[in-house]
């Protein structure tokens, strides 16, 4: 029997029970809420410490003849046939606590800020996903269509009305399909495994520094000069027993190839060697800090498919050897920085210039006057995109927009400290422009600064660019 002065400390006992409980239903709540808001999936019965990961592709290959992409000299020719296709590809990954990351892989040139903002936006509506969940890469085949406004005076000064809807119509036509093929990797969401590793390929060449007909002599001597990164990074995801996804990286430019027929270069060539080898698993490729390294020698599909080869050999040593669990958490982040360009072009020079006897200096003039004219001056800034992935406990994945000289890599591992393992991709989210480091900007040449026009940017980046980019990488690492 109960005394009846206990009753007082029974009461507040069943009254602390009753707030603890209120409280714990307030807190799960909030957390619910808050998951949802931050693009994290709610799904119930998800085992505790475990991935989830979707995975689907899509043919992007153009329908019918299109202008191609890539090289100037090609002027508005249409392509007469397919090599190799072209595809979008999409892996969603979700972790234990729901927070979800979407990769899109796609066999194409470049992209431009507005294709990118309405892609983000469309994929944000349809999968409930937040800007820094999603990271759009290109990579960089010069064997593929013009898209939007990428390379924009390279292009369309040399466009008729037929031209110009066929290229509208391809970017309307890629939303759509990138879109669809995201919407179906989310569909398959399955319980699985990731891993990482890294191996080494050498085919990539600084082009600045070795004169492309010296390459193989210096290669064979061991007297290739200038700054390389020659590490060829693999992630793989698995379902049961199953290795349902393969996603690597190299920095080497997709230009091994330059005739009028669609195609993805080597990497869509280790892709599709990647894909036979290993039945039932999706390949993506991505870029990394290439823009000044080429595949050297070049200019054969026997070079592709040997560059594909080895680089699928790479990826395959890797994923057969040792590789590391990735606990099942991830962290977004995404950051667009203003970066400076150098002093702008006055109205008189842009008059000038668009009198021009070099057709790009001409048809950027006219363009940038075209803008001023609408009411809109001339901005001393670029919003550039940095964005970093956190994958486990020691996988930092940093995605940077343009096309980023191998200085920012080499940089950026330089600073990781252990246990983190740092992989830096380029040529992601937008397409703007060469990304120079402050060494290549001051020695100068295409990568530091001449490649702008063909961009249709109105002058060379500022000399702090590289130090603005890497304090914003320090800033996201910390």
């Amino acid at each position: 029997m109960i005394r009846l002065q206990c009753l007082p400390n029974l009461a507040r006992l069943l009254l602390l029970c009753i707030s603890g409980f209120a409280q714990w239903l307030l807190v799960s709540s909030q957390g619910q809420a808050m998951a949802q808001e931050q693009g994290q999936s709610t799904t119930q019965g998800q085992p505790p410490g475990q991935w989830l990961a979707g995975v689907a592709k899509v043919n992007i290959t153009p329908a019918t003849p299109m202008p191609m992409a890539g090289y100037a000299a090609r002027g508005s020719k249409h392509a007469t046939g397919t090599l190799n296709e072209l595809w979008a590809k999409a892996l969603l990954i979700e972790d234990a606590r729901g927070h979800r990351g979407l990769l899109i892989t796609m066999d194409l040139c470049g992209i431009d800020r507005d294709l990118a903002q309405e892609l983000c936006a469309r994929l944000g509506d349809k999968l409930g996903l937040q800007r820094q969940q999603i990271a759009l890469s290109v990579s960089h085949t010069h064997s593929g269509p013009v898209v939007a406004k990428n390379l924009r005076p390279m292009h369309y000064m040399m466009f008729d009305q037929s031209n110009q809807r066929l290229v509208d119509e391809y970017a309307d036509r890629l939303i759509e399909q990138v879109v669809s093929c995201a919407a179906e990797a989310a569909a398959g969401l399955k319980p699985s495994r990731l891993a990482h590793g890294s191996g080494v390929v050498t085919f990539a060449t600084n082009r600045r520094n070795n004169p492309a007909a010296e390459v193989e002599h210096r290669r064979s001597t061991g007297t290739l000069a200038g700054p390389v990164d020659y590490s060829l990074p693999v992630l793989a995801v698995y379902q049961a027993d199953q290795l349902v996804a393969t996603v690597f990286g190299y920095a080497c430019h997709c230009t091994t190839l330059s005739d009028l027929v669609w195609s993805s270069d080597y990497a869509g060539f280790a892709q599709d060697y990647l894909q036979a080898e290993l039945p039932g698993c999706t390949a993506m490729f991505w870029a990394g800090c290439g823009a000044d390294q080429n595949p050297l020698p070049r200019n054969t599909v026997e070079l592709a498919k040997s560059y594909g080869r080895e680089l699928a050999d790479g990826v395959l040593r890797v994923a057969r050897g040792v590789t590391q669990p990735i606990e099942p958490a991830l962290r977004t982040q995404y950051q667009e920085i203003p970066l400076p360009f150098a002093e702008l072009p006055s109205d008189q020079q842009l008059t000038a210039d668009s009198q021009s006897d070099n057709p790009y200096v001409a048809s950027r003039a006219k363009s940038l006057l075209a803008q001023i004219q609408a009411g809109q001056p001339l901005a001393a800034t670029y919003p550039y995109p940095i964005a970093s992935w956190r994958l486990g406990n020691d996988l930092d994945w940093w995605i940077l927009g343009g096309e980023v000289v191998v200085d920012y890599a080499l940089a950026i591992k330089a600073t990781a400290t252990q246990p983190h393992v740092p992989w830096v991709m380029g040529y992601a989210n937008d397409v703007m422009a060469y990304i120079p480091s402050r060494r290549v900007l001051t020695e100068g040449g295409y990568e530091g600064g001449g490649a702008m026009v063909y961009y249709g940017l109105p002058s060379a980046w500022a000399p702090d660019v590289e130090g603005l980019i890497l304090s914003e990488v320090k800033r996201q690492m910390q």
